[in-house]
């Protein structure tokens, strides 16, 4: 007869108290190493290369192209230069350069300089609306009323360079589009359009140390102008 051999239960590698025990003991002990990880990289970041290396993968490309400007365009900006530069035939990057140095990108805390020059491009208002106003002499602040200086008839009969851009009826300095269009026709008849940058620069601003300021943002974009000019257009078609 064959032997036979008995079956024997085999008992569990862990029971289950064991088992809850574990649990218990490696839940703090994963919150610790995860903790201790966390530690350990923050610590890791404030190197350098670690940070320049993090800094560059949260960078969008945009951002990558303007690393080296003291103040970056905004890239909202850059149709709206492009568009205007086009219509009135000047390099949008001396648009945005103007717009750089004038008010920061308008950043500045007001948009009215002491001497009377308004919105986000600085016009005096005589400019703006036209120096054969009646109320126009010295250096162009005029006393203007509120409705005429944003009223495209008004301006058109005195010769100003204000611009209705976005078509809502009015040529308002303090709208953004209508601010670097009046600019952009400011500038082109002052020469731009013909090339002669400085002359348009200096008209805009009498001074050697502004155009001198001017250019220098100036030629800075348009060494990368076509990249961000790509960048900004392709990014504004797909919006709409």
């Amino acid at each position: 007869m064959a032997n036979k051999k008995k079956s024997k239960n085999k008992k569990p590698f862990l029971s289950p108290g064991v088992k809850l025990v574990l649990i218990i003991i490696l839940i703090p002990i994963s919150f610790m190493l995860y903790y201790s990880s966390y530690i350990v990289w923050q610590h890791l970041e404030r190197i350098p290369i670690i940070s320049f290396l993090t800094d560059q993968k949260t960078l969008t490309e945009m951002e990558q192209l303007q690393a080296n400007f003291d103040l970056k365009i905004p890239e909202e900006y850059i149709p709206i230069y492009i568009s205007a530069g086009e219509k009135y035939n000047v390099p949008w990057t001396l648009l945005a350069a103007h717009h750089r140095v004038e008010t920061r990108f308008s950043t500045m805390r007001t948009l009215i300089s002491p001497v009377g020059a308004e919105g986000h491009m600085q016009f005096m208002p005589c400019t703006f609306v036209g120096w054969n106003h009646p109320t126009c002499s010295g250096l162009g602040e005029g006393k203007i009323p509120d409705t005429d200086k944003t009223n495209p008839e008004v301006i058109k009969a005195y010769g100003g360079y204000g611009v209705d851009a976005n078509g809502d009826g009015k040529a308002d300095p303090f709208q953004l589009e209508d601010a670097i269009y009046s600019a952009a026709n400011y500038l082109s008849a002052s020469g731009a359009s013909k090339g002669e940058l400085k002359k348009a620069i200096f008209r805009y601003n009498h001074s050697e140390q502004y155009v001198e300021d001017v250019l220098h943002y100036y030629n800075q974009y348009e060494s990368i102008s076509t990249e961000l000019e790509g960048l900004a257009t392709s990014k504004s078609s797909i919006s709409y």
